[in-house]
């Protein structure tokens, strides 16, 4: 496809706004597309929508209609949602990538339209989302009376733990799974200082174009996941999201832009949420018009034009 293919797209789709094109658009999808609306972030120009810091974009692919992240706030996502004319209840499924409160704070509001929807989270021990370990996890000691013993010594066979949703109906993912046909999950946990062992999930979609990669903050580092998804496909054809670049030094962002840039191929970036200002510039400069604008309300389309080498 042309650069100008995704430009020109999300820019048509920005000026219509919330009106008949823009609800024409997201109710006749071509399934052989994938279309990404920009729901929650701190930047853009689309009118009735409002910045704040967080991420949430609306996802469309094989007559999927999916929710990844939530956002910050659950009356700014219902806000979002009702000025670009998205309906949760029509959800097919929810990816939350990570635990952080600028990626769920909405899940209120999703709940509240949509209370059976599955929702797609990362299994952590103890986690925010829910848990389950085996009965067998934790040492023990028959020797001691039955009332000083877990269970009175009859531990469960597997142990479940509560969520911050109990009603919500969470499926919980520790490792890369195809959830729906070319639509994937690949799951990392982050090694980095003060994200140690968070475990994140990336949507990523699998067109003939190359794939189509999602990402909340990408706390794992962009560049892992996007070796993590390379076993799916090796073409990269687009990221949008997080890259968490924001408070990187100038170093580490070239470190990455070059990676995505020479070692991955990727052939088209949108960056948002916590790419960061500096990485914002060095992505434009490395990628140039295949550096792809992505505010708050901008509609993204992976229009195909034939396949290319």
């Amino acid at each position: 496809m042309t650069p100008i293919s995704w430009v020109v797209s999300a820019a048509l789709l920005v000026l219509v706004g919330s009106g008949p094109i823009q609800a024409a658009a997201n109710t006749n999808v071509d399934p052989a597309k994938a279309q990404i609306t920009v729901l929650y972030d701190a930047f853009g120009q689309a009118s009735g929508m409002r910045q704040d810091w967080g991420y949430a974009a609306f996802v469309e692919y094989g007559g999927k209609r999916i929710l990844f992240d939530t956002g910050n706030n659950p009356v700014i996502l219902a806000q979002n949602a009702k000025a670009k004319g998205i309906d949760f209840s029509k959800l097919d499924f929810v990816v939350m990538s990570h635990r952080h409160g600028d990626h769920m704070g909405g899940l209120t509001y999703l709940l509240s339209v949509n209370p059976k929807v599955t929702i797609y989270a990362p299994k952590e021990g103890f986690g925010v989302y829910g848990a389950d370990l085996p009965g067998s996890f934790y040492r023990k000691d028959p020797s001691l009376p039955p009332e000083q013993r877990y269970y009175n010594g009859a531990a469960p066979e597997v142990m479940r733990f509560g969520s911050a949703w109990p009603n919500a109906s969470f499926q919980l993912v520790d490792k890369n799974t195809e959830i729906a046909p070319n639509i994937h999950l690949v799951t990392l946990v982050s090694d980095k200082p003060g994200t140690l062992e968070l475990r994140e999930l990336s949507l990523v979609i699998n067109t003939s174009e190359g794939l189509v990669i999602v990402v909340g903050c990408a706390h794992p580092g962009i560049d892992k996941i996007v070796e993590s998804a390379t076993a799916i496909n090796s073409r990269i054809h687009f990221i949008a999201g997080g890259f968490h670049l924001v408070v990187a030094p100038d170093a580490d962002i070239e470190k990455i832009v070059t990676a995505l840039h020479d070692r991955f191929k990727v052939e088209y970036v949108a960056p948002g949420h916590c790419t960061g200002e500096p990485a914002f510039t060095a992505l434009k400069r490395a990628f140039g018009d295949r550096y792809v604008y992505a505010g708050l309300g901008t509609t993204l389309i992976a229009t195909q034009v034939g396949n290319h080498k």
